[in-house]
């Protein structure tokens, strides 16, 4: 990572929340640098609503390549996939948040929680999260906001809060390289 002028970084997503886990994330963990964020919409590669862990890891990665290539020269790419995966407590929700430099790949997952029964259902059926959680509140474009976390906490967490402790944990091979080595992504 160049140590000269701000670290730019690209956002593979045009959804505010997933730039602002990345902005949180990055701010908290190279408090000395300026960052340059930069977003591009790009393809996942997965269902719209990835539904096993392994998927929604996949969507991450697909999400940070497709961001170098569509924006070479930046430091950093961040990749950040939600998903669902059945389990024998329910349905859980979760993301994946992917980190490449082109030469070196962080990955993370965030906190897993439960969802309520009658947003898994819609879930199951093949609705979009967001859409599941949008039908069930009463609200509009809530993945693009506070998210199934902010909506079932009352606000205590929303989805920026939820993913910017992935962002860190993904850091973590760019924070200590000589720890972590080099792998190609």
């Amino acid at each position: 990572m160049t140590e000269i002028g701000p670290l730019r970084l690209v956002v593979a997503s045009t959804n505010p929340v997933k730039r602002r886990a990345v902005e949180l994330g990055v701010a908290a963990a190279f408090a000395q640098r300026q960052i340059s964020v930069e977003v591009v919409a790009v393809d996942s590669g997965v269902a719209e609503q990835p539904i096993s862990d392994d998927q929604t890891r996949s969507g991450a990665e697909n999400r940070a390549i497709a961001a170098a290539r569509t924006r070479p020269g930046a430091d950093l790419y961040f990749g950040i996939e939600g998903g669902v995966e059945d389990g024998p407590l329910g349905l859980l929700a979760f993301a994946w948040v992917v980190i490449s430099d082109g030469k070196r790949c962080g990955r993370a997952r965030s906190t897993t929680f439960v969802l309520p029964e009658a947003v898994a259902e819609k879930v199951r059926a093949g609705m979009e999260l967001g859409l599941a959680d949008d039908e069930v509140f009463g609200r509009t474009d809530s993945k693009r906001r506070d998210g199934a976390i902010g909506l079932l906490s009352g606000g205590a967490l929303d989805r920026a809060g939820l993913y910017r402790s992935a962002v860190i944990a993904a850091m973590l091979p760019f924070l200590n390289p000589e720890l972590y080595p080099v792998e190609m992504t």
